[in-house]
């Protein structure tokens, strides 16, 4: 195969990079979850960011981030409209 036929595939499997193992989630994140993974990169100012699992519903997808090496957790609200709210950190403190 040449080089940009395989260009596709490299661009997929780095999005599928972005879930960890074992999460509920799709491989690649949806509109939600990626804007779920902005608003935690920003809140943090960390830019790695991986997606632990969604869940849906009509009134907002509630997703996991885990951020940094140790995945520390937290939380964010998508909705329809690509606004997010409530993130925050799921961890213990101190």
């Amino acid at each position: 195969m040449t080089a940009l036929k395989l260009a596709p595939i490299a661009a997929l499997l780095a999005l599928a990079a972005c879930v960890e193992e074992g999460g509920t989630s799709a491989a690649i994140p949806g509109p939600a979850e990626q804007a779920c993974l902005a608003a935690v990169s920003n809140t943090t100012n960390n830019g790695d960011v991986v997606l632990l699992g969604s869940e849906f519903s009509q009134a907002g997808t509630f997703v996991r981030v885990g951020v940094g090496a140790d995945r520390a957790p937290w939380k964010c609200i998508a909705y329809s409209d690509g606004t997010t709210a409530g993130v925050e950190y799921m961890g213990m403190n101190g």
